[in-house]
């Protein structure tokens, strides 16, 4: 299973603002969107660029590159030119500290059926 890594206090974390992390190689964004915290990888899906350079519109941020849009709580690609979503990834306060995790990884091999003759 994944640690938890540190981001921040969640006191230095207001609505509206973000926070990077590296996560094993990956950068993830953890947001506070009015009070509560969400966390997505910090890529665009359409080239590849970080998000965080972009603005955010209330659960929105948007590629500074092309301008595609992606739902901060869920990840989904919300315009063109994006149309695959970005991870998301689980995120917790303990002792006043926002901490994330990449969890993609965890548990068991995926289990693969197919049917047919």
């Amino acid at each position: 299973m994944a640690d938890w890594v540190d981001v921040t206090p969640a006191q230095e974390l207001l609505p509206g603002q973000f926070r990077t992390v590296d996560v094993d190689g990956v950068q993830i964004a953890v947001f506070n969107v009015a009070g509560k915290y969400y966390a997505i990888e910090d890529v665009c899906t359409h080239d590849g660029g970080i998000l965080t350079g972009g603005s955010v519109d209330g659960d929105e941020v948007i590629c500074p590159r092309h301008g595609a849009h992606f739902s901060i709580k869920t990840g989904d690609a919300l315009g063109p030119p994006a149309y695959e979503p970005v991870a998301i990834f689980p995120v917790r306060v303990e002792q006043g500290m926002v901490q994330v995790r990449d969890d993609r990884w965890d548990g068991s091999d995926p289990v693969i059926s197919c049917s047919g003759p």
